[in-house]
């Protein structure tokens, strides 16, 4: 490492007698509520046609999207994903013979009402074929909790340097770096509400589940380094 002249205008990268050097860590971890909720709906079909079992799955899907649109603001984003329609072969016998086609449609709908969370849970799981996966719950990425949390962690490298700055009996002077090491996004809950599947309606609308939100960890932490005027030692 080069040591900086003495009229080098460049602070040393270390602390010196005149201008000592107090380095510290700070950290956060906050318990919030989940903002959004996504669960995952897995829409089927079987039939010894591939046309039959293409139009089920139309209908099926359809159905399913209509549901979920119907909730309104409540549903913050409705997406397709997989979307597959296969043979099923004979085990036994020559050729390939054709026993039935499959067809699934994967979705997923993300959710920021939390009090329609267990009804259109409950009223998917009970269509046709149809799988219900989730909650998974969250915070969005521009949360103010990840503000929050990096905010304290600051805080908390300030405090934490004056007061070893008090022990020596002198203060802080000056800022000299401050390092974003990360501030984790909560992760979300990665249990699964019991996965459901029904060959029919019920005549009646189910009893809807009672979801309750599982709370959100959200850490951050930062490196700081301070001068401090220099101690005196009697």
């Amino acid at each position: 490492m080069t040591t900086p002249a003495p009229d080098d205008p460049r602070p040393a990268p270390y602390g010196t007698p005149d201008a000592p050097r107090i380095a510290v860590r700070g950290e956060a971890h906050l318990e919030v509520d989940p903002e959004i909720a996504r669960i995952g709906v897995t829409v089927a079909s079987r039939g010894k046609d591939r046309r039959a079992a293409l139009d089920d799955l139309t209908r099926r899907n359809a159905t399913a999207l209509d549901l979920i649109k119907s909730y309104g603001e409540a549903v913050e984003r409705v997406e397709t994903g997989a979307f597959s329609i296969s043979p099923e072969l004979k085990d036994k016998g020559r050729g390939e013979r054709v026993h039935a086609y499959h067809g699934r449609v994967h979705i997923t709908a993300e959710l920021t009402d939390f009090t329609a969370l267990g009804e259109v849970t409950t009223r998917l799981a009970d269509l046709e074929l149809t799988r219900v996966d989730g909650p998974w719950w969250a915070l969005r990425p521009g949360s103010p909790a990840h503000r929050e949390a990096r905010q304290q962690a600051v805080r908390e490298a300030v405090q934490r340097a004056r007061e070893y700055a008090e022990a020596l009996g002198t203060s802080l002077v000056a800022l000299v770096e401050l390092a974003d090491i990360g501030a984790e996004d909560a992760q979300p809950y990665r249990g699964r509400m019991r996965s459901m599947a029904y060959a029919a309606g019920a005549e009646d609308a189910p009893a809807a589940l009672d979801l309750e939100p599982q709370r959100q960890t959200v850490q951050a932490a930062v490196n700081a380094r301070f001068t401090m005027a220099p101690p005196t030692f009697q």
